[in-house]
């Protein structure tokens, strides 16, 4: 009996290839959509769930609660020490912090190097519990004492090669910030791909009252390290989170506490809470999109099915007098399908394949130093394997089940006298339903790429208040004493530089914590807070700020006694001449200070907030940065001549430059990042609507056969038979918008909500999502429309 199945399968599947060539290709996209997705969610969800004893383990973070609540994923520095020394509920206890613009260097033995290497974000000082914590695999050296004492480090196996190439790395001596040797006392294997912990060098937390001094780990303002805890077997969390307020009213005055709070967060959201890159509703949404791209596929394939009943319908007269019973019919049309499904699924999982390196790359750029390595073998992983063959089974039974029931209940009496109508080959109102969700589907994706396109554009066009355009952003070292004078004088020489200046930030930083302060004579810190840089007096020169009131800092003010603010914060404070703050004090940064003058308002950060409170201080010896404005015209030479000014003055630290319009464009990469997802999506679901608008139309010719004959015979015109086609079409499309326009409006509304500079969903936008649709529906179904409405009518009517 199988075999015999099999046989008419290869039949059928052969002798209308081209039918089933096309469901293939559009259950394949699907499928191959809900694929790539799901092995993304899944590849998210997998983010450092391997580490031992997860179940009780947990992260520490910090609310800062200051005009606004400012959530952070760090903790003081003696937090982790005193949860292991006087609470005996906590098992272990470790700290650690990442390291950002560091030099790591190999002495050459005389007082020079032999290779520098600027570090940041891979490198962090912990403590010897770190190892056990989160099971790190060792190569070499003991992970109880190998960062137990000051001047220690940790490499990982392909950071001992970056350093060392092939010799031995254990014993061997790192330079930090050329002032401290480092020995390399351990090695450890690479971190996996599937963990925001992605470290490569460990350096003894002890090290650090080396570096600044003995009083450094007794912090508890700053929150400069995160915090990971585990519990001892069976003890509820709730316990230590009842501990913490407690321990900040232990450690901090009644003020400095009611600025903090401290929360207890599962180590498994690692990935998904505070600074993790995949938040849970994101994931969801994913999952949510997935499914749909499969069932699209799948309605494709019962469109393109049912279409084809009609033709199928003797064979099922023919099998029902010879014998066969509906549920053997059942089998046989469920066999085809399975057939076609796994054809499909093979298809889907090359295509998948040939998808997977983009997303690895699209993801590996979109985090630093993340390294994924997606591919169709995670889907034979135990966490995968069960929602895949889910994934199958269900395709087979959604995409196969109501296309055998409609042929296998067919009249085998009005099958063999070519009686059958369409309530025989699947109610027409199943079909529209089936074909209005993907008009659904199709113009909510396409309305989608419309307004983000727009929302993109309109932040490409909105003003900055300052000049970004050729200017060299050079980070300078962090620790030490920078020369600066003879840098600026050494970058003047330089054919091409045109100027400049020292500060901690651009003009727009994505670095805009805010700084409470208080104004004339107010004893308490104003309601509202302002953003500060440090500047020095060629800072508004160069970007182009002008001033409104007053003037510039002085160049000989080297205390950062004075201070510019911005309009905003006048206009904040209630005053409404920006010459009236002129002369008056200012407490900010816990230092007295006098507003010497107002600067025009600019942007401080991203889109995503309106033009806030600016201070700008002068305060040459805090400047974290140069910014060079460069000629246009002699940009590239100038650029390489201001490596060579660097290497001359700083031979010891690694050159670090950006163009700042380069900086700026990281405040949009989640923008572009979701507007290429939602094209992409946009593409996939266009295609599988254009794929279900042919099974309709197809269907429709071949119900309408008989009466586009009639038709044509009394005199019907061309054009009136192609109506007679295109109304149903019609009538979906606007069905299909009246449900899209108002969901699609309402979600992009509430996404457009996030920006205080935003566009809104207006009519021409709905009106462009319709017309588009129509257009693309038109250009699909015309060609089959117009064949059958100029076939010959005695083709049609022939049979009677």
């Amino acid at each position: 009996m199988i075999i015999h199945y099999l046989r008419v399968a290869r039949r059928h599947l052969w002798q209308h290839w081209h039918v089933n060539l096309i469901s293939l290709l559009g259950l394949a996209i699907g499928l191959a959509s809900g694929l790539v997705i799901f092995l993304l969610v899944n590849y998210m969800f997998s983010f450092d769930r391997y580490h031992p004893h997860l179940d009780r383990s947990y992260w520490i973070v910090t609310d800062i609660k200051h005009e606004t609540t400012q959530p952070t994923d760090a903790a003081p520095r003696p937090l982790a020490d005193v949860l292991r020394r006087d609470y005996a509920f906590v098992e272990s206890a470790v700290r650690l912090e990442t390291f950002f613009g560091r030099t790591l260097s190999i002495p050459n033995g005389k007082r020079g190097w032999l290779k520098k290497f600027g570090e940041a974000r891979v490198v962090c000082f912990t403590e010897p519990q770190y190892f056990e914590m989160f099971g790190v695999e060792w190569v070499s050296g003991n992970p109880k004492t190998a960062l137990a004492t000051p001047n220690t480090i940790v490499l990982s196996e392909r950071y001992a090669r970056k350093y060392f190439d092939n010799a031995p790395a254990m014993g061997r001596i790192l330079r930090l910030d050329n002032r401290t040797n480092l020995t390399v006392t351990g090695i450890v294997k690479n971190p996996p791909a599937n963990t925001q912990l992605r470290y490569d060098a460990f350096v003894s937390y002890a090290t650090i009252p080396v570096l600044e001094g003995p009083s450094a780990l007794a912090d508890w303002q700053g929150l400069q390290a995160m915090c990971f805890v585990r519990l001892r077997e069976g003890t509820d969390p709730n316990l230590l989170r009842q501990r913490l307020p407690a321990i900040r009213r232990k450690y901090l005055s009644p003020k400095e506490a009611s600025m903090f709070d401290y929360h207890v967060l599962p180590l498994a959201e690692l990935n998904h809470q505070r600074s993790g890159m995949a938040p849970r509703p994101i994931l969801y949404a994913l999952i949510a999109v997935g499914i749909l791209m499969v069932m699209a596929g799948c309605i494709n394939f019962i469109n393109l099915a049912t279409a084809r009943a009609l033709k199928r319908a003797r064979e099922v007269g023919v099998r029902k007098v010879m014998g066969s019973t509906r549920w053997q019919l059942i089998g046989q049309f469920m066999l085809e399908t399975s057939l076609l499904v796994l054809l499909a699924m093979i298809v889907a999982l090359l295509l998948t394949q040939l998808t997977l390196p983009l997303v690895n790359h699209t993801l590996a750029n979109a985090a630093d130093m993340l390294r994924p390595n997606l591919s169709i073998a995670n889907v034979i992983q135990p966490r995968a394997i069960g929602w895949f063959l889910g994934l199958l089974v269900g395709v087979i039974l959604l995409s196969g089940l109501y296309p055998a029931l409609v042929l296998a209940r067919f009249n085998p009496a009005k099958a063999l006298t070519n009686q059958l109508t369409t309530r025989f080959v699947g109610r027409i109102t199943v079909r529209q339903g089936l074909i209005w969700g993907q008009f659904v589907l199709m113009q909510f994706f396409i309305l989608s790429v419309l307004v983000i396109s727009t929302q993109l554009q309109f932040m490409q066009r909105v003003t900055w208040g300052f000049n970004r355009e050729s200017i060299q952003v050079v980070f300078l070292p962090q620790r030490g004493i920078v020369p600066r004078e003879p840098l600026r004088e050494q970058w003047l020489r330089v054919p091409g530089v045109e100027g400049v200046t020292f500060g901690s930030d651009p003009p727009a930083s994505p670095y805009n914590r805010p700084s409470a302060f208080s104004y004339h004579t107010a004893t308490e810190p104003e309601s509202f807070e302002t953003r500060v840089r440090a500047i020095d007096d060629h800072y508004l020169s160069l970007f182009g700020l002008s001033l409104v009131a007053g003037q510039n800092v002085r160049p000989t003010d080297t205390t950062g006694h004075d201070v510019l603010v911005n309009e905003t914060l006048v206009k904040q404070l209630g005053i409404s001449s920006p010459n009236a703050v002129v002369g008056k004090s200012i407490r900010v940064k816990d230092t007295d200070r006098v507003i010497v003058g107002v600067v025009r308002d600019f942007r401080s950060g991203d889109l995503h907030q309106p033009v806030l409170p600016i201070t700008l201080i002068n305060d040459f010896p805090h400047s974290r940065v140069a910014m060079l404005r460069l000629n246009p015209a002699k940009a590239s030479s100038a650029q390489r001549g201001i490596q060579q000014a660097w290497d001359k003055v700083l031979p010891d630290e690694v050159y670090h430059g950006e163009d700042l319009l380069t900086i700026m464009n990281h405040f949009t990469e989640i923008e572009y990042l979701l507007a290429g997802l939602v094209q992409a999506l946009a593409l996939v679901a266009i295609g599988l609507s254009c794929l279900g608008l042919y099974g309709l139309v197809t269907f429709l010719s071949e119900a309408k056969a008989k009466e586009i004959g009639v038709r044509r015979v009394l005199g019907a015109r061309t054009e009136q038979l192609l109506w007679l086609l295109g109304r149903e079409f019609g009538k979906l499309l606007g069905l299909g918008f009246l449900v899209a326009a108002p969901i699609g409006a309402w979600v992009l509304s509430g996404w457009l909500q996030q920006y205080a500079h935003r566009i809104s969903v207006n009519g021409w936008l709905l009106a462009g999502t319709f017309i588009l649709t129509g257009l693309i529906t038109a250009l699909t179904v015309s060609r089959q429309a117009l064949k059958a409405a100029c076939m010959n009518p005695v083709h049609y009517l022939k049979s009677e």
